[in-house]
């Protein structure tokens, strides 16, 4: 038995995989929900996941697939807005995209320069330790173009980060700019020393470093002392 919540977003899951061939992004999830913060999304995907109604498939950022619906669901078509603001239906048999297939689809190859941790500035990550196999799917911009420039990887440590659902030792994919938007998630270099994963939010003069993660506080700083890196785009995780 499923409770409103977990339907809503089993459903919400469905509609985006059969119209768009990727489901919502947590942000998106946390905001049609009704929600928060994106913790709750974690908890209702873990619920769905323990019920056996959605699967995480590995190597890919966003990557879920719909093993079932719950009786009475499926009669029931989906109706979702597109960017005009008006509703299109969704037959509910409509097929959804083999997720496994997509995730085996043609990946490139991107550096990868170590662990992000307090304390190692990030040029010294610049020395590549290898690299790592991604979907091209991960950097496609939203008209659809894949721009690999600028992009490279870091493998995380710590769990200052754990409530957006990047683990310690989980790979992220970085695009590497010098400013973004309040509320990205951005690798800052603070006294051009100490490298950190961490939420971006201005605040007047300040900026602050917020992580995911109730028992770590968030740093205010001046802006003068923080520098963004990059900006995560992506993340991979081995089970």
């Amino acid at each position: 038995m499923l409770t409103r919540k977990q339907k809503e977003l089993l459903l919400l899951i469905r509609d985006r995989l059969a119209a768009d061939g990727v489901p919502p992004s947590f942000d998106e999830m946390k905001i049609a929900l009704g929600l928060k913060s994106k913790s709750g999304i974690h908890r209702l995907i873990t619920g769905l996941e323990e019920r056996g109604f959605i699967k995480r498939l590995p190597h890919r950022a966003r990557a879920l697939e719909i093993i079932r619906i719950p009786e009475g669901a499926e009669a029931k078509p989906a109706s979702r807005k597109n960017r005009a603001g008006t509703s299109r239906e969704i037959p509910h048999d409509a097929v959804l995209p083999d997720m496994a297939a997509i995730a085996a689809a043609q990946s490139i190859s991107l550096p990868l320069y170590g662990r992000i941790a307090a304390g190692t500035p990030i040029e010294a990550l610049r020395d590549p330790h290898g690299s790592v196999d991604i979907p091209l799917g991960l950097l496609a911009t939203s008209r659809g173009r894949t721009d690999i420039a600028g992009h490279y990887a870091l493998e995380v440590s710590g769990d200052s980060m754990i409530e957006a659902g990047i683990l310690d030792g989980d790979r992220v994919i970085i695009r590497a700019c010098d400013t973004a938007e309040n509320g990205a998630i951005v690798v800052a270099l603070v006294d051009e020393q100490e490298a950190t994963l961490k939420y971006l939010k201005r605040e007047g003069t300040q900026i602050a470093l917020e992580p995911a993660n109730k028992n770590y506080e968030t740093r205010r700083l001046p802006a003068a002392r923080i520098k963004v890196q990059g900006k995560l785009v992506g993340l991979l995780r081995n089970y």
